[in-house]
């Protein structure tokens, strides 16, 4: 019997040594798909503690170029570039051992390929101890510009650097030994993004990414920082105004609206009978006067297309070449000097695209396209309107969301939820576009021009210089600070000229000298 109970002892302790490793398989996590729609995606992370203690998580990991992740829960998110970093919740406590948590997200646009170089505690998500001696992720990146060259530099990485390697995409472009590299051989008002990595023996760090335009951008017929305002072409609780009452302050003009027709794309215009009626009189003559005398002031007349109302649809190619059609109809018509894009009832990127470059092959090079998307809009490149605003970059004039009416909302580093009304809100939201592909000179700021223009996110016009001033050069911030300045920021866009009137002018007064004063 004791002989037996040696043998059942030493076999119990042989299990024992040979289970050990499989109760301490180390921590993994394991990233899944759980949704794709085609124009955003749901992801997935599940951590399994197995160790045997509890442990504190930290999971890392890229998307591809082009993908956004815009909110997450049950973690606490924070962005550098295309890197995403996942940590506990402020109400989780440590993962106990042999224990499982996960967390998920939303991202877009939709058919997600996959996240890549995921860690977890500095090791693969796979499992396994972290590589010794890869050096740590660089230090915040920065860059400047000439007509051909970009110019960056970043912080030094931790641990031992043997150099850092400077990538677009996937394409290697320099090595250098130091925290600066200059890309060369560039066109004008080219927007590159590049990843700076430190490397050594054992392999690369995280990546740093940064983006810049070389100069030489075009403005165009309007300044270097410019005011947009709105003209009501009908009546509501405003002031309501001739065309020739808009004051100098605005250098350009968005006639509110341009109509549908039963036919699809198909647009129309003429002064509303209620407006006419209202300031005393006003034809169509007297309208087309007003806009050549405008003209005569330096400024710029477009037609803005769409509202809260508006129901134009351009959804086929037939819609789109009646689009250009009839809009290039209205602009030799009335003088208008281009378009602008406010539908908030349905787009089409792909036909609204083919539509605007068509009113471009009319008009010529002079032609002004301006979009006025909602916030939401243009949280990810995968909206739609995010996606037009990239398609035509090349023909595009300006940007101007609509920073009201919207709640709270994330901002460019997707690791808070601004609240509307604030310096926060409208840099980190602007934020979101300048380090998407968008040029500054293309970002202006869209603000209610007093009570009554909105029902929310109505702000003091000092609060809308104060946010100029901290996109242009990081000063006047609030909590959020951009991770560059943008001096091509083109300005600012209000709604509407007709409830400027009805606030004492204060917006257009206060926000265009401080424009005219921007370098």
């Amino acid at each position: 019997m004791r002989l037996r109970a040696s043998v059942v002892a030493l076999i119990t302790l042989a299990l024992t040594l040979v289970a050990l490793p499989a109760q301490a398989a180390g921590l993994t996590a394991t990233f899944t798909k759980a949704a794709d729609w085609g124009s955003g995606f749901e992801g997935k992370v599940t951590i399994t503690n197995g160790t045997a203690a509890p442990v504190a998580w930290n999971v890392q990991f890229d998307v591809p170029a082009g993908y956004s992740i815009p909110s997450a829960w049950d973690a606490t998110m924070s962005r550098s570039g295309q890197h995403y970093t996942f940590t506990p919740p402020s109400w989780a406590g440590p993962l106990a051992a042999g224990a499982s948590t996960s967390f998920g997200f939303n991202g877009g646009p939709g058919n997600f390929p996959g996240i890549t170089g995921c860690t977890i505690n500095g090791a693969s998500c796979g499992g396994g101890e972290p590589q010794p001696g890869v050096p740590g992720q660089p230090g915040v990146a920065s860059a400047t510009s000439t007509t051909s060259a970009i110019s960056l530099s970043w912080g030094t990485a931790s641990g031992t650097v043997t150099g850092y390697r400077v990538y677009e995409g996937s394409t290697l472009k320099t090595t250098v030994t130091g925290t600066s590299a200059t890309i060369t051989g560039l066109g004008a008002c080219e927007t590159h993004t590049y990843t700076v990595k430190a490397y050594n023996s054992v392999g690369e760090s995280a990546g740093r990414d940064v983006s810049a335009t070389t100069a030489g951008c075009t403005t165009g017929p309007l300044p270097r920082h410019f005011l947009t305002g709105y003209w009501h072409n009908f009546v509501n609780p405003a002031v309501e105004l001739k065309l020739s009452a808009v004051p100098a302050e605005y250098d350009l003009v968005a006639i509110a609206f341009g109509e549908a027709t039963s036919t699809a794309g198909e647009v129309v215009f003429s002064v509303d009978p209620g407006l006419a009626t209202a300031v005393g009189g006003y034809t169509d003559a007297q309208f087309k006067a007003d806009v050549a005398a405008l003209h005569q002031r330096g400024k710029k007349v477009i037609l803005s297309v769409g509202g809260e109302a508006g129901r134009v649809q351009v959804a086929s190619a037939a819609a789109a070449t009646k689009f250009a059609d009839s809009v290039h109809a209205l602009m030799q018509n009335y003088g208008f000097d281009g378009v602008d894009i406010d539908l908030e009832n349905g787009l089409n990127a792909t036909y609204m695209a083919q539509a605007l470059r068509s009113l471009r092959s009319k008009a010529g090079s002079g032609l002004i396209i301006t979009m006025a998307p909602q916030t939401i809009d243009m949280q990810s490149t995968g909206a739609e309107y995010f996606k037009l605003a990239l398609s035509i970059k090349d023909i595009l004039t300006v940007v101007h969301t609509q920073f009201y009416n919207s709640g709270s909302m994330l901002g460019c580093d997707q690791n808070a939820a601004y609240s509307q009304g604030t310096v926060n809100f409208m840099v980190a939201l602007a934020c979101i576009q300048l380090e998407n592909g968008l040029r500054p000179d293309q970002v202006a700021l869209g603000l209610p021009a007093g009570p009554g223009a909105a029902g929310g996110g109505i702000v003091a016009p000092s609060l809308v210089n104060q946010a100029l001033d901290c996109l242009a050069k990081r000063t006047s911030c609030g909590s959020f600070v951009p991770p560059r300045a943008y001096p091509d920021i083109r300005g600012a866009m209000t709604w509407s000229i007709n409830w400027d009137a009805s606030n004492n002018w204060n917006f257009s007064k206060t926000v265009k000298p401080h424009l005219q004063g921007m370098p």
